[in-house]
């Protein structure tokens, strides 16, 4: 063929080129067909490789120097399909991402559409249908990709100090399945956290974190101190204001607990009283981890001992407690499997405090009733709103602005324009 004799001839440079520069004009406005045809004879004349032959007819021939042609799309911008999360969609996940205090992709999806509902219902973000379908469709994964260039950890190890409990210990038994129904809301872990500072001496304050092992609902009162008479009558607040009944208390080794005071209010009120083992921090595992969820995570790590600042923890946790039981989704270990040196864990959907109070059959639908009214008077936005507000005037009785400059900024930005 004549082709085949021209790429014997090896044609040079400059004739590739402007063959390259004809052939590209002709090509570009050609069909898809005829795109095909024209490559196929092109690649027969000039010998190219066809993916390199189909980009220089798109782009034309690559040239040095001041005449150099601009590039035919502008730069940076991408070929194939349009993204389907567009800017407008990225800000409002941002928004929802922020005001839920920044969950993994899993939790945020899971809290997704009723945090939307509660968003919308307040006057908090106004959507469009297009945007609502993107959101409540979003999967997991693509929440962390999107959401990458957002994230701020902070990583902080956790202190542990109290003193042993006395004899009385001996009479409370360790805590034990035939003695807790741990599948009926209202078995609670407690513990304290204290609020030292990393210095010991003295009185400083102290938080109480109560909370409930089938549901995740907990209860936070900040103490004076760790003597008995507060730790009572935070324990006596807490059953006070529970929405189900406070079936039973399970505590570590400290006096704070064990004694004779608590132990008769227990029997007096029909509240199962059980103890962990000494030195088995994994016995009260569900309250552990409240101890950075919900404690750490939002005082932090500094040094109360004021009544200012204790007062000022109250109200944080007044705020604190039901953003975390109606707004906050928290994810159970299923099960633990074993295989070889790893250990698979699986987890179920994550899901609110309040959402699996609603779907427990043996609360009472009293009890439901009241959540679901108290559910409807709140804003997720106010209260992270509120939280701020409370965080900032309690880290600066510390001398300390705020926690995490960068974190607040972004937020204010966020959600509080």
């Amino acid at each position: 063929m004549f082709t085949e004799g021209v790429r014997k001839l090896r044609l040079d440079l400059m004739t590739r080129k402007r063959i390259t520069q004809e052939v590209a004009k002709r090509y570009r406005k050609a069909c898809k067909k005829e795109k095909g045809r024209m490559l196929d004879e092109f690649c027969a004349l000039t010998g190219y490789n066809r993916s390199y032959a189909a980009g220089v007819l798109r782009k034309g021939p690559p040239s040095k120097g001041r005449d150099r042609r601009p590039p035919l799309r502008p730069v940076g911008s991408r070929r194939g399909r349009k993204p389907v999360y567009t800017d407008e969609v990225r800000k409002y996940l941002v928004k929802v991402w922020a005001i839920l205090d920044c969950p993994c992709g899993k939790r945020l999806v899971a809290a997704m559409p009723h945090t939307l509902e509660a968003l919308e219902r307040f006057g908090e973000i106004g959507l469009k249908d297009e945007v609502r379908e993107k959101l409540l469709s979003v999967s997991a994964s693509t929440c962390d990709r999107l959401l990458a260039p957002e994230r701020r950890k902070l990583r902080l190890k956790s202190r542990h100090k109290t003193k042993p409990g006395s004899l009385l210990k001996h009479q409370i038994p360790v805590r034990t399945f035939e003695e807790w129904n741990e599948g009926r809301v209202g078995f609670m872990e407690t513990d304290l956290v204290g609020h030292d500072g990393g210095q010991a001496s003295g009185d400083y304050c102290q938080s109480l974190d109560a909370t409930d092992v089938k549901s995740g609902w907990t209860e936070l009162r900040a103490l004076r101190n760790k003597a008995q008479v507060w730790t009572h009558q935070a324990i006596d607040d807490i059953r006070e204001k529970l929405p189900f009944p406070f079936s039973g208390l399970d505590s570590d080794n400290g006096s704070e607990f064990i004694n004779a005071h608590l132990k008769r209010y227990c029997e007096e009120h029909g509240i199962t009283f059980t103890r962990s083992r000494p030195w088995r921090k994994n016995d009260s595992c569900y309250v552990e981890q409240k101890n950075w969820t919900a404690v750490r995570r939002y005082v932090g790590y500094f040094r109360y001992d004021t009544e200012e600042q204790l007062l000022l923890l109250n109200q944080l946790y007044e705020v604190l407690c039901p953003y975390l039981n109606f707004f906050q989704p928290q994810a159970r270990l299923l099960e633990k499997v074993r295989e070889g040196s790893r250990v698979k864990k699986r987890y179920d959907q994550p899901k609110t405090p309040y959402q699996r109070i609603l779907e427990d059959p043996e609360v009472d639908e009293v009890i439901k009733r009241k959540l679901r009214r108290k559910y409807k008077k709140l804003n997720p936005a106010q209260l992270m709103r509120e939280i701020n507000s409370l965080q900032r005037k309690l880290f600066k009785t510390v001398g300390y602005g705020v926690m995490d400059p960068g974190k607040e900024a972004e937020q204010e930005a966020v959600y509080l324009e």
